[in-house]
């Protein structure tokens, strides 16, 4: 097999935060299949940065007090612990606030420029008079031109998913100051994607199916295209993108243009370069000469929310500036938690990953569960907290695990530790394991994960199937059997090897114990599964390798953090005591409610929530959830023509109510939430309901219903 070279890379998480479980979720699976790449011996290049340039960066900083570079620094600081914590297999995590990001975006640049692919015009942009600074789009807000939806950013509108520019707005207001923007003149440079060889190159570089999934294709396919919108108005096909932005701005400037910065996400995919310059640099190698590689492979793992800036603008920035195009870009979709809830850390419905390292949880399990999940597809999937105990309980400790704590105790005790030889049955079980290898390695090339845990947890099922068909603790009470006890155990050995192998892009930390207590002299490859261990091979004692996920521990792990009311009314610990669950919010049974009354706001803060009588038109259940109902509400809003507009809301109380008993009932909705994308569908505000903070003693959720003579529409004061 001829080796091949690859350089992978995940999105650039922007630095004003933590990692989120969705960096994580993506981090694992480009961590799968470069693991998966280098078992097969290829050669693999993996790097990640931060993005750490940008008006919000800038911003960020100056609220803390700091500069950006202090800023970015500090953030950078916190990231090793979940990359170590997750077995993250990183060759080199960098910043795009570097040296060699500079030089290679201002050379990318001057190239594009060298092809007549860059131009200048003026335009008017909206300026912040209050805070001297020209607005980004995300920091203008106002109502959308399409949908009339209320508080939209200045360049696409969460709502209908339209896209426009600042200046079409109804009633802009800066998101920083709240001041109304005024319109100033500007000088900008564009990247000229409207060119016809622009154009040509994408639509064929993206359609060929080769580059990007089908289902994403079909997506960037309309970006070509004139089209009509649902209100009857039309968008362009590819145009134009602006690439400048002006002073003060965190980033780099644009060479011969004084005053003038790349716009962020002209310099953030260069990240990818840099990084990987590098690495390289600091291994003493040739980055142009590496990048010259005509057999070079270029992955980058993203989510569907950078599509556009992948599959369009950046390889249309590599290829007009005479650089290697991406051999594959790998979109996947987003992660949603417990039959797609929203995530929120205040409810405990967020799935925090330095939470669940800070719990002791095993993060293979969490590798492992994402992985059972993950097909290749762009494709959203849902962490399900019971659905992932019952998997790792079931999969990993009563299946795989399972094998050798079934067969390990008779080979130490027996047989001073030493393998036998297969034969007849057992025989057959391992070739039909071996024969799995294409099945199983074809998955893992095509990232379907899931497939490939299925395929092997299905050859888990058939070696539990020999050993309850042979009973090796039956065998071992009668010393005439001691020969076939020693094959069947040998067998189960064996069998255990091979899965461990087909298993470890998932699970490196349990392969390298099983490579540690089977004494194997190297460590793992994908080949190694065609070889067996050979009889009077010796291994080494055997010890618990898992344990089982308890319900305890995702009780902990979803619970909401503990409020500083809550900590100031829980009672000090006592000496010697044993803490309490991490961020655990105490029950007090002496409160209203089970919780104490929360932090004194303003009327000002209470005016920013907007609630509103709305009737229930229509409920209906939620297929594939347990928790929701999809609720049609009227609160008295009428679209552009006039005509009476609803709203689709999803909420968790089916435990407490039937569709019908809520059909034509009034309740309070807050009216400006932003909306929600779930798995199914949009959710366009919330309905008010009460709880108890002691779910277990004081079981139930009510939704809240005004009194008789409220109207749809009116709002609560």
């Amino acid at each position: 097999m001829t080796q091949r070279t690859i350089f992978v890379t995940t999105a650039l998480p922007y630095a004003n935060g933590t990692f989120h479980i969705g960096h994580i979720m993506e981090y694992i699976q480009a961590d799968t299949w470069v693991r998966f790449q280098r078992m097969r011996g290829h050669r693999v290049d993996f790097v990640g940065a931060d993005d750490a340039h940008g008006a919000p960066i800038m911003i960020a900083a100056e609220k803390a007090g700091k500069t950006p570079e202090q800023f970015v620094a500090d953030i950078a600081a916190g990231r090793q612990q979940y990359l170590d914590g997750f077995s993250i297999s990183f060759d080199n995590w960098y910043s795009t606030h570097s040296d060699e990001n500079t030089a290679l975006a201002q050379s990318i640049y001057k190239d594009l420029k060298a092809s007549g692919l860059i131009a200048t015009r003026t335009i008017e942009q909206f300026f912040d008079p209050e805070k001297g600074m020209f607005l980004p789009d995300r920091y203008i807000k106002g109502e959308c031109p399409k949908c009339h939806a209320k508080d939209q950013y200045g360049d696409n509108c969460e709502v209908c998913s339209s896209v426009y520019a600042p200046t079409e707005l109804i009633n802009p207001y800066s998101a920083l100051s709240g001041a109304k923007p005024v319109l100033k003149e500007s000088e900008h440079f564009f990247f000229q994607l409207s060119d016809p060889r622009c154009v040509e190159f994408l639509q064929e570089w993206t359609q060929n199916g080769q580059h990007v999934q089908p289902e994403v294709a079909n997506k960037v396919k309309e970006w070509f295209t004139v089209r009509t919108n649902p209100d009857g108005s039309t968008s362009e096909g590819l145009g134009d993108w602006d690439i400048s932005r002006d002073a003060p701005y965190f980033g780099i400037e644009i060479p011969d243009a004084p005053g003038k910065y790349f716009y962020v996400w002209l310099d953030a995919p260069v990240g990818y370069l840099a990084s990987l310059k590098n690495l390289l640099s600091r291994r003493g190698e040739d980055y142009d000469a590496y990048m010259a590689q005509p057999e070079l492979e270029q992955y980058h793992f993203i989510g569907k929310d950078i599509v556009t800036f992948h599959t369009l603008f950046w390889p249309a920035m590599l290829k007009f500036s005479g650089r290697k195009t991406p051999t594959k870009i790998c979109v996947h979709g987003f992660l949603t938690v417990n039959n797609g809830e929203k995530m929120s850390k205040s409810r405990g419905t967020g799935l925090d990953p330095l939470k669940y390292l800070n719990l002791n949880m095993n993060p293979e399990w969490l590798r492992y569960y994402l992985a059972a999940k993950l097909n290749g597809r762009n494709e959203d999937i849902d962490f399900n907290a019971e659905d992932f105990m019952a998997r790792v309980n079931s999969d990993l400790v009563g299946k795989y695990v399972n094998i050798a704590s079934r067969a390990v105790g008779f080979i130490t005790k027996r047989f001073d530790s030493r393998l036998g030889l297969p034969s007849g049955d057992g025989h057959a079980l391992l070739e039909t394991m071996r024969a799995s290898h294409n099945e199983i390695t074809d998955a893992y090339e095509k990232r379907d994960t899931a497939r490939a845990v299925r395929e092997i947890m299905q050859l888990a099922d058939r070696v539990n199937e020999f050993v309850d068909a042979n009973k090796p603790w039956e065998l071992a009470k009668d010393p005439a059997q001691d020969a076939r006890l020693q094959d069947v155990c040998t067998t189960c050995i064996e069998a255990f090897r091979i899965l461990t192998i087909y298993l470890k892009p998932v699970l490196p930390q349990l392969a390298a114990q099983v490579e540690g207590f089977l004494q194997v002299q190297t460590p793992f490859t994908f080949q190694d599964a065609q070889t067996p261990l050979g009889a009077g091979h010796q291994i080494a004692g055997f010890k618990h390798l898992i344990q089982r996920v308890e319900d305890k521990q995702l009780e902990a792990l979803f619970a909401p953090p503990a409020t500083a009311a809550n900590a100031a009314a829980a009672p000090a610990a006592k000496k010697g005591s044993k803490p309490a669950k991490a961020d655990v919010a105490p029950i007090d049974p002496n409160a209203p409610g089970g919780e104490p009354v929360a932090a004194t706001i303003g009327i000002e803060d209470f005016a920013k929530v907007d609630l509103r009588i709305a009737k229930i038109l229509a409920c209906n259940t939620v297929e594939g959830s347990t928790k929701l109902l999809q609720l049609t509400l009227d609160a008295g809003e009428k679209d552009e023509h006039g005509a009476a507009k609803t709203r689709n809301v999803f909420s968790g109380i089916s435990s407490m109510y039937q569709p019908e008993q809520l059909v034509g009932k009034l309740t309070v909705l807050v009216a400006n939430l932003a909306p929600r994308k779930m798995k199914f569908g949009l959710s366009e505000g919330m309905v008010l309901a009460a709880s108890h903070a002691d779910e277990k003693a004081h079981p139930g959720i009510y939704v809240l219903e005004p009194f008789p003579g409220a109207q749809p529409g009116m709002r609560i004061h």
